[in-house]
């Protein structure tokens, strides 16, 4: 059965204040709904998409399918004045055979690709299925008097989120009783099904607590520091021809590729059919705070081969001490090194990524959250780096160009060494690890993303007091 995804995005935004729909508010160098919309598109179990926009803003959509080429769109429609009515649009466009429908709501951007394939799954048994968590908050009912009316037991509450999914032949049989009860009113798809055909059993799936739904103007807030947060747990290992087919005849430039996690990616993209072209300061004399080596790698490059189609920076020193025993070499070194550097080299090869449509792939580190003592230069940096990807990854979005940037945990590579001597080999993510991801990531479709790479539970992570990372 084929399995179709809704992306509900009627709304106005009328309690965020703004004169644009929220949906198309950007937040990580992104429309909130494309953010959404990239994840049902990249989502292996998604076959098709609709998408019901406001209506009046449909052609901002279409620029956006198009742009950002999310292929399974195959309908974009208006959306109707209420929920319930969009639902009922999107129904009738699905046609007669019967499918699977997921809908969620596209000011949902955080939206896990674990809870869609829960979704799709539990289908398979049951036939209307909801995703909530429970609620860390007591819930009260009051009445029309405003004083409590009761305090139902937490352990059984929920709170409810999207998606909501079913098998179209019973949402549509519930909405077509819902339109004989002239008292009818719901707030969402679940609550039709619970009242209209209540035969039919909803299956809960756990959500997640990131998948936020912004509504008030602190959510636009919230959103944009959790997409800064997002973690992402290192992808599952594609098989090498998945790799070749898509590497073959690409060309890599790889600063910082002479140790580290640049040398690993240098060696699997050649492994994998990339043409690779690497520069460091050691082994060809780059420096990469410095324009006119930049421009002559970029040169030296397009001569040889005639085109670059993906550009990595793993490039980074790593000054540790307080700030004001720091002199006025480190202190520049740092900066320019660890920021400029990245500026530098986008500006140059933007021309050259641009022709190709290709990726730029910067890193960062776990610093970059918050100023940590004796980091004060390295933090620093390594937030503007965060900051800079997602401003190019919009800046860069019509040229097809697309920027991401990778944070790992705790690395095993030499530079970490000479900065905090022998560690467990346990305790340290896998250079090679680090540099698989990046190639998912350089060859993946999106943009403005931060990919933060771990090997555990991050809360345990946090609690070790020397979890420092760094990644190049």
């Amino acid at each position: 059965m084929k399995n179709v995804a809704v992306l509900l995005a009627g709304g106005v935004g009328v309690r965020v204040g703004l004169d644009v729909p929220k949906q198309l508010v950007k937040i990580a160098g992104r429309p909130i709904m494309e953010h959404t919309l990239a994840i049902l598109d990249a989502h292996e179990d998604v076959d098709e998409i609709l998408v019901l926009m406001t209506p009046g803003h449909l052609d901002a959509v279409h620029a956006m399918v198009r742009t950002g080429g999310y292929e399974k769109v195959t309908q974009i429609l208006e959306g109707a004045e209420t929920r319930n009515d969009t639902t009922r649009r999107a129904l009738e466009a699905l046609g007669e055979e019967d499918c699977h429908v997921l809908l969620h709501d596209a000011v949902r951007p955080l939206l896990s690709p674990r809870i869609i394939t829960d979704c799709f799954e539990a289908l398979q048994t049951y036939g209307a299925v909801d995703v909530a968590i429970p609620s860390a908050d007591t819930i009260i009912e009051v009445g029309p008097d405003n004083t409590i009316r009761d305090i139902p037991p937490r352990a059984a509450l929920r709170r409810g989120q999207t998606p909501q999914a079913f098998r179209a032949s019973v949402l549509k049989a519930a909405y077509a009783q819902a339109e004989l009860d002239p008292a009818f009113e719901a707030t969402d798809d679940c609550t039709v099904v619970l009242r209209y055909r209540p035969d039919v059993p909803i299956w809960v799936v756990p959500g997640d607590e990131r998948n936020m739904k912004v509504t008030e103007p602190i959510d636009l807030y919230l959103a944009d520091k959790l997409f800064q947060l997002t973690q992402s747990d290192l992808p599952p290992t594609r098989e090498p021809e998945a790799y070749r087919e898509v590497l073959t005849g690409k060309v890599m430039v790889v600063f910082g590729g002479s140790y580290g996690i640049g040398a690993d990616i240098a060696r699997l993209g050649e492994e994998y059919g990339a043409t690779v072209v690497t520069f460091s300061r050691s082994t060809t004399g780059t420096h990469v705070q410095r324009r006119e080596d930049i421009a002559k790698a970029a040169a030296e490059v397009v001569a040889a081969h005639g085109r670059v189609d993906y550009v990595v920076n793993t490039a980074g020193v790593l000054p540790r001490g307080a700030l004001l025993d720091c002199t006025d070499e480190t202190i520049w070194a740092a900066t320019e090194i660890n920021y400029i550097a990245p500026i530098l080299i986008a500006q140059v090869f933007h021309p050259h990524l641009k022709e190709t449509r290709g990726s730029l792939l910067l890193f960062t580190s776990s610093s970059y959250t918050r100023g940590r003592s004796g980091y004060s230069l390295y933090s620093s940096a390594k937030a503007a780096t965060v900051n800079l990807t997602q401003a190019l990854a919009d800046e860069w979005a019509a040229d097809h160009v697309r920027v991401n940037c990778i944070n790992p945990e705790r690395t095993g590579t030499p530079m970490r060494t000479k900065a905090f001597g022998e560690e467990p080999a346990d305790s340290l993510l896998e250079s090679v690890a680090v540099a698989r991801a990046s190639l998912d990531t350089l060859i993946a479709g999106g943009t403005g993303h931060l990919i933060d790479l771990r090997r555990a539970d991050p809360i345990a992570l946090a609690m070790q007091e020397t979890a420092y990372d760094d990644e190049a």
